[in-house]
């Protein structure tokens, strides 16, 4: 959904130079006209989210079904989790790249599902797991007789390989098979590819290319960090992240023949932007995943852990990376972590403020599936991908079965109870995307710092071509103040959205109520700018 150089040639320009005074457009607030695309995508984990034939497990024409619930959210995107071939319930370990997991459907239900999200303006992105295949995989099976042509398409312990080598996260490298021993860093059932050998290489590109044929938007880059980063030693080395990088920027290039906008999204974890950056530039965007532990962190002490700093940091370093502006990918949760409602120890105003500070993050948010209406659950992975809550009931039509909750039964989880309350988590997350799709900045902004004084206020700045504006959360239980001053000669003196009907802007004064999150337009050269300039 959004072009592969976005903006290239313009916004660097913004760093530089102010914007057209808002006088000079008739006073209209910055973006705000007809609604534009909200940016936001939604993970899906199919097994989990409605169940269209009744037998427990949740398929591709259920998430069909669902589409008129996800455009009533206002999500421009889905991601669906692994829908491949695969002997797991989780399929991040694939037997067949080309077909679509029985349970799930067929081709032909895939073919529905993704015509019917574009008709309602939804692209559909695929998590593409090509780090490592399945051990049942057909390849890996022909891999182990050393004669086969697929022996070289994995990684092979050698006579001086150390079998005690530590994966980047301490665990074991090498599996043992036969009397061989292969490389499979997240488990024995996961053995990894290698990408030293141009076929696997070119095969890749061929799946990544079949599946845009079949009308996938871009893919989801599972475990994008680790191609070519598999040891311990290695998991900081900038040589080593520049040699995945320049493995995407080969698949970025083959698969821009069928669709050069094809949206790449990767998961590189770690916690310092400096070491995501060679990705940024062969792929749209990483995972956010150190701003999502901010956000969290934040949320739950009532403290802003930097979440501004870190936003022009991310900014400024991805920048100069890619030579053009990059749209973020921020994130609550995923189907790897704790859910944040867990996280948040079960409070609804801590969960409204992490919601508030994520949909008002340039670039384009993630939500995982029951996020947004505060579905719970923790460690193990099972738990934390249960079945959607979409009934009181869980008996209810089209809710999934294959795995039991382990939360309690509560009447006011769920899309039904939710719905129709303006108060409910559900509401606030519709209208924090409906933010979004009318105030371009917090789409597109280029970032700036704001300083409040105040630790458990949390700021920033953001501005695009239309205008700018200064974001404004407060992280504790008690109702704040805040004096507004102006920024290089503009005023933050327009209250533009509140997320409570309580908060109030007087004589230049922001007054926000627990957990209160502000929208303000800031005004080249008015009043308000120069009396506050003059002090």
């Amino acid at each position: 959904m959004t072009p592969r150089r976005p903006l290239r040639s313009l916004l660097p320009a913004l760093l530089l130079m102010p914007l057209l005074p808002l006088a000079a457009r008739a006073h209209t607030a910055p973006g705000i006209g007809a609604p534009a695309p909200s940016g936001v995508y939604y993970e899906v984990f199919v097994r989990s989210f409605y169940d269209s034939n009744g037998d427990g497990i949740g398929d591709l024409d259920g998430v069909t079904a669902k589409l008129p619930y996800l455009k009533s959210l206002g999500v421009s995107g889905l991601w669906l989790m692994p829908i491949f071939s695969s002997p797991s319930y989780h399929g991040y370990d694939i037997t067949d790249y080309r077909a679509i997991n029985p349970q799930y459907g067929t081709m032909a239900d895939f073919e529905r599902l993704v015509k019917a999200a574009h008709t309602d303006g939804i692209k559909v992105i695929l998590d593409m797991v090509i780090n490592h295949t399945s051990d049942r995989n057909p390849w890996f099976v022909a891999a182990q007789n050393p004669a086969s042509p697929y022996h070289d398409w994995y990684l092979w312990a050698g006579p001086h390989t150390n079998l005690d080598e530590k994966s980047p996260w301490g665990g074991p490298v090498w599996r043992t098979s036969g009397k061989q021993h292969y490389m499979g860093i997240f488990c024995g059932c996961m053995p990894d590819l290698n990408y030293n050998n141009p076929a696997v290489r070119n095969e890749m590109i061929s799946i990544g290319r079949y599946w845009l044929r079949q009308g996938a938007d871009g893919f989801r880059l599972d475990a994008a960090k680790h191609i070519f980063d598999k040891l311990e030693q290695d998991d900081h080395s900038m040589a080593i992240m520049d040699k995945d990088a320049t493995w995407w920027d080969e698949y970025r290039r083959g698969l821009d023949s069928v669709d050069p906008h094809a949206y790449l999204v990767g998961e590189v974890t770690g916690n310092r932007y400096r070491l995501n950056a060679p990705f940024v530039k062969p792929l749209n965007a990483v995972f956010d995943f150190p701003m999502a532990v901010r956000l969290v962190k934040s949320a739950r002490s009532g403290r802003d852990d930097g979440i501004g700093d870190a936003l022009v940091h991310m900014q400024t370093v991805y920048r100069a990376a890619a030579g053009h502006y990059v749209m973020d990918a921020p994130f609550l949760s995923n189907h790897d972590q704790n859910r944040v409602m867990s996280d948040l120890g079960g409070n609804l105003g801590k969960m409204k403020l992490a919601a508030a500070m994520l949909m008002t993050l340039p670039g384009n948010p993630f939500v995982y599936y029951g996020e947004e209406i505060g579905m719970r659950g923790v460690k193990p992975d099972p738990h934390i991908r249960e079945p959607m809550r979409w009934n009181l009931s869980r008996s209810a039509r089209g809710e999934t079965t294959w795995e039991t909750s382990p939360v309690p039964m509560s009447q006011d989880v769920s899309v039904q109870a939710e719905n129709g309350n303006p108060h409910s988590l559900l509401s606030r997350y519709r209208m924090l995307i409906r933010w979004r799709e009318t105030i371009a900045p917090l789409r597109d902004g280029v970032a700036g710092e704001y300083a409040t004084g105040n630790p458990v206020l949390a700021a920033w700045r953001l501005q695009d071509e239309s205008g700018r504006v200064l974001v404004v959360h407060n992280l504790s239980a008690r109702a704040q103040s805040l004096r507004l001053r102006p920024v290089r000669g503009y005023a933050y003196d327009a209250l533009l959205r509140a997320s409570e009907p309580a908060t109030r802007l007087e004589a230049g004064v922001l007054r926000l109520p627990a957990y209160g999150s502000a929208v303000l337009e800031g005004r080249a050269g008015s009043a308000t700018a120069a009396a506050m300039e003059n002090r």
